[in-house]
């Protein structure tokens, strides 16, 4: 291939607040970041009047968002991509990420409109006509406690539903939403032709048809058996009436959905590049992060601080608290979210009066393991494991001891997220670690005595849209039958090298011993129900 000829690949994620892009160009089995833009729904689209991508609602358990304003951005930001000087010929492939559990409801004039969308006409009023529900329910909806409960009972019980579809019921999952739209709306039920994920019908816009859902975003819906990776018709009848006909097929996530179709052509003069299926943004992370083999977990310190990885079997949380979703490389993903991440941190740097240096020193120059003092940071309630009334609980913990509520809450989080994950069955050798505070050395180095493992800090800025573009990469190689393996598709990538930190023996064996204290008064804690100190200050 002569210089300049090397394929590009467009990788998108549809988030809550934003759509954004990644460019790869491939060359000698090696990948590089040639483009990345972002487009945020309320600053550039503000006619929509979103709230960081949301619709403002009087009920704060209702989260919607316009399918519309996917559209609009998609052909906002597909403009700007042309028109910043790259080849675009060189296009080989698209694909995509986009929030999980959010769903796009079409009418039965969608599946011929698709086909004939005109490139001289905004799409948007093209796309209002397809709709048989103006909104689309995202993953933030928590409206459904009732559905979720009927959708159990019928299905024998939430134990069942995880063993077969790889969670239990959550309000904020696709099948109870579109059970509430079932039995709420019934006559725009009745008039839907199809129901999307909002990945799907990305998907489907670009193609031009119908495409079908991948197993790792179809996971997110307690509708998908995991094993076959088909629907599971006991969920269906559970869910809504004449629902199999309703949803997208289950197509592998390296197939080939279509092509860009004749309008993105001539609109902004894009080639017949080759659309990858679509997923959902934490199986396209896993892939951007390079997690693609069990061993490897990442961990992202956000808001909410999260686990997740690879698995060969699909495991099932007993517990209920974990969930499992299918895996781009066709196996499966384990994923634990505990709810109080960053802002528990933030309460305790606030409570004793520290800047975020102060916060690293006090961490570095407390003991390791605490002298066995614990701190329980649930400031909210928790999702993992589910405390419902929030409050800080202690153990032989001063609360006026700045250093050691730091560290208190630092190793209750790693010991957390080691604790609730074992149920994934995963002998962890490497965490990446994600999130603003993987910025923290002194954190990253508990991590890592906790674990037993190395953790390295990788510099990704959007895992969800890179990981589409290496997805994008792996399903063009596949189809032209010069597959690459995963690990060849990740370890391509051309990246500043990962902060290394390694364990340190004699702290993880400290951290051994303590976890099992720290489980025990986890558990202790659980079954008293109230909180020890109240809903009040660190």
């Amino acid at each position: 291939m002569a210089h300049g000829d090397e394929p590009l690949y467009l990788g998108l994620d549809c988030s809550t607040q934003s759509l954004s892009a990644v460019v790869l160009e491939s060359s000698g089995g090696r990948h590089r970041v040639v483009l990345e833009r972002s487009l945020a729904f309320d600053d550039a689209l503000p006619h929509y009047g979103t709230r960081h991508g949301v619709l403002p609602g009087a009920d704060p358990a209702i989260a919607h968002s316009s399918p519309v304003m996917w559209v609009e951005a998609l052909d906002h930001l597909l403009a700007e991509i042309a028109a910043r000087g790259l080849d675009l010929r060189r296009l080989a492939a698209v694909s995509g990420s986009a929030q999980q559990h959010g769903s796009v409801y079409l009418n039965d004039s969608a599946t011929r409109a698709l086909g004939t969308l005109d490139p001289s006409r905004p799409l948007p009023p093209q796309i209002v006509p397809l709709l048989s529900r103006p909104v689309a329910p995202i993953w933030m909806d928590s409206s459904t406690d009732a559905e979720c409960a009927a959708i159990e009972t019928a299905v024998g019980g939430p134990a069942i539903l995880a063993q077969r579809t790889g969670s239990r019921a959550f309000a904020r999952f696709t099948g109870p939403q579109i059970r509430k739209f079932a039995t709420r709306e019934p006559a725009a039920y009745a008039a839907t032709d199809r129901v999307h994920l909002v990945s799907s019908f990305l998907a489907s816009v670009l193609v031009g048809r119908q495409a079908p859902v991948d197993p790792g975003d179809g996971s997110g819906m307690n509708l998908m058996d995991l094993a076959s990776a088909a629907w599971w018709p006991l969920a269906l009848d559970a869910t809504a009436p004449d629902l199999l006909r309703r949803l997208p097929v289950i197509a592998p996530s390296s197939a080939i959905a279509g092509r860009l179709s004749r309008h993105w052509q001539f609109r902004h003069g894009l080639p017949a590049a080759k659309v990858a299926v679509w997923s959902g943004d934490n199986p396209c992370s896993l892939v951007g992060l390079g997690l693609v083999r069990e061993g490897r977990v990442g961990v992202s310190l956000g808001t909410s601080d999260t686990i997740f990885g690879v698995m060969r079997a699909p495991r099932v949380d007993i517990g209920g608290t974990g969930h499992v979703f299918g895996s781009p490389t066709g196996d499966f993903m384990g994923i634990t979210v505990c709810s109080n991440g960053s802002l528990a941190r933030e309460r305790v740097r606030d409570r004793h009066h520290l800047t975020w240096d102060g916060f690293s020193r006090a961490l570095e120059t407390s003991v390791p393991g605490n002298g066995g003092a614990l701190m329980l940071p649930w400031f909210e309630p928790e999702i993992t494991p589910t405390v419902a009334v929030p409050g800080v609980r202690r153990r032989s913990l001063d609360e006026h001891d700045a250093a050691a509520n730091v560290r208190a809450v630092v190793e209750a989080q790693m010991m957390a997220l080691a604790l609730h994950s074992r149920w994934m069955g995963v002998a962890v050798d490497v965490v990446h670690a994600t999130g603003g505070a993987a910025a923290n050395d002194a954190i990253l180095q508990v991590m890592a005595d906790v674990f037993g493992a190395e953790v390295r800090r990788l510099e990704v800025a959007n895992a969800a849209a890179l990981g589409a573009a290496l997805r994008a990469l792996h399903a063009d190689r596949l189809d032209a039958g010069a597959p690459l393996s995963w690990d060849e598709t990740v370890d391509g990538l051309d990246a500043p090298a990962p902060l290394r930190v390694r364990p340190d023996p004699a702290r993880h064996a400290i951290y051994q011993d303590l976890l099992l204290t720290y489980a025990a008064f986890e558990r202790a804690e659980c079954a008293r129900g109230a909180a020890a100190d109240g809903p009040g200050p660190a």
